[in-house]
């Protein structure tokens, strides 16, 4: 039996990130110029859905009230293990552990599958000055910088990371400008914003895409033990990432559209893939812009790519503070503060994919960066669904004064429309990934979450079992290290 791992490096560093550097790190996780570029575009090709702009849209207000309920969470419960200490406190410490098995499957995939992109977009720049290098060393590349820093300070990352998200913003604001300035055939269209696409077919592949584009906004509870106000902090950082980046995915897509015409946008997605927002603003600004568009489209594949290691390790560390996982995942650099064993692992792991594409020759765009990713936005999209009926549970036994909109009605209504998402997302997978109905490689990509999610369940009955002392512990959070053995359970939750 391990033993458990001592408190002062269980302890995630306290206080170093206020309100606007969590939103800088989760909406970097989200990384808007790459969801534009990369996403928007390939979410196009891939699906044919026209309907991607309003998927958005419609996307965003589902998850403005699932953050109702979510925030409500946040303020009565502290841990940086969210989704798997939510589902914990609502359902039981069996569904909360698969959950969580869950979660490291998904923001794996978000991780691995984003250097994918990252390679080929910068091989792809380089190519076009000359400089012929193959993607898989631009992703080693990126993966040796991200190796180091995810062992060092988080408020050290959070100012790179700021840094390259206004940079992203400002850009695609402009290009927006310049697109919706210079419609084609002159006049601006709105066909693609159109609520009809909502109960379109495809519409699965188009709302899982727009998903996927969100991932990362639910990570302000993931920081929330580093952060000055746990309380404050993450509501105000949720609701602005949500906002942010919904109306800028949106109106991207839609400016799209408009320049190359509704019914043009597909065709034109195909063959331009994520060169055609640069494609579309080059004739009518300067070489320079673009240039500083591309380049800030590379960047923010990285960002997105150091956000998300960010969130995988302190996964592995929750799960190793409460020894649900081994012991050693729950101990943190005494010198940064940092999970570094959690980072070293996902370092490695990361690693071993990539040689595996690299060694198969698949194409990094859409068979690591589009699929894969999308795949992570699935599993994601499933622990929204099940966190946001665990939050109803959970204030139907713990009473408070937060008032029936926060804990009753806008996280069941959340779980009702999320659940219907993930419902047609799963029907549709098919189309989302561009293969034959009848391919076994429509379910192979779900199936891995059902997997997960009955390994995680397993693992914590035999837990049960074998290890009470562990089980009792699970979703204690910070209160585990401390005092793993007989520490108090701060709300009621069930067995």
């Amino acid at each position: 039996m391990s033993s458990p791992p001592d408190t002062v490096s269980t302890v995630l560093a306290r206080g170093r990130l206020g309100t606007w550097t969590v939103v800088f790190f989760v909406i970097a996780a989200a990384a808007p110029l790459t969801v534009v570029a990369g996403g928007a575009t390939t979410g196009y090709a891939v699906t044919g859905v026209l309907g991607i702009p309003v998927s958005y849209l419609a996307v965003a207000s589902v998850l403005a009230v699932f953050a109702v309920g979510y925030v409500a969470m946040s303020r009565r419960i502290v841990n940086a293990g969210a989704f798997y200490t939510y589902v914990t406190k609502g359902f039981g410490r069996p569904a909360g552990v698969g959950a969580a098995f869950v979660a490291v499957v998904g923001y794996n995939a978000m991780q691995i599958g984003l250097y994918g992109g990252f390679g080929a977009v910068l091989a792809g720049f380089l190519g076009d000055r000359g400089i012929d290098v193959p993607w898989w060393l631009c992703a080693y590349a990126a993966w040796a910088i991200i190796a180091v820093l995810g062992v060092l300070r988080i408020d050290l990352n959070g100012k790179v990371l700021s840094a390259m998200l206004v940079g992203e913003v400002v850009v695609a604001l402009v290009y927006d400008a310049v697109m919706l300035t210079h419609p084609a055939d002159g006049r601006v269209t709105f066909d693609t914003l159109s609520p009809s696409h909502i109960f379109a077919a495809g519409i699965g592949a188009a709302l899982v895409t727009a998903i996927t584009g969100f991932v990362g906004f639910e990570n302000t509870v993931v920081f929330s033990e580093e952060t000055k106000d746990p309380k404050r902090t993450v509501a105000r950082a949720t609701y602005i990432a949500v906002a942010i980046t919904g109306l800028l995915y949106g109106a991207s897509a839609w400016a799209m559209s408009v320049a190359t015409g509704p019914d043009k946008i597909v065709e034109a997605a195909s063959k331009d893939s994520t060169d055609l927002m640069f494609n579309l603003v080059g004739p009518y600004i300067g070489a320079e812009l673009v240039t500083v568009g591309r380049l800030l489209f590379i960047t923010s594949l990285f960002a997105a790519l150091l956000s998300f290691h960010h969130t995988e390790a302190r996964y592995l560390f929750a799960l190793g503070r409460e020894r649900v996982l081994p012991a050693v995942l729950g101990r943190t650099s005494r010198r940064t503060g940092a999970p570094k064993v959690g980072s070293i692992i996902q370092t490695v792991l990361a690693a071993v994919v990539l040689a595996g594409y690299t060694i198969t020759d698949a194409d990094p765009i859409v068979h690591l960066f589009f699929w894969v990713t999308v795949t992570g936005g699935l599993g994601v999209l499933i622990l929204m669904t099940v966190t946001s009926a665990s939050v109803v549970a959970f204030f139907i036994r713990n009473r408070t004064d937060d008032g029936i909109w926060r804990t009753r009605i806008a996280p069941a209504l959340a779980a009702l429309a999320l659940a219907s998402i993930l419902y047609v997302t799963i029907e549709q997978f098919d189309t989302l990934l561009g293969v034959e109905p009848a391919s076994p490689m429509r379910w192979w990509f779900p199936a891995s979450y059902g997997i997960a999610a009955a390994a995680g369940l397993v693992w914590a009955l035999v837990l049960r079992a074998i290890r009470p002392e562990v089980y009792r512990s699970i979703g204690l959070g910070a209160e585990s290290a401390k005092t793993p053995l007989r520490a108090p359970e701060p709300v009621r939750q069930p067995a």
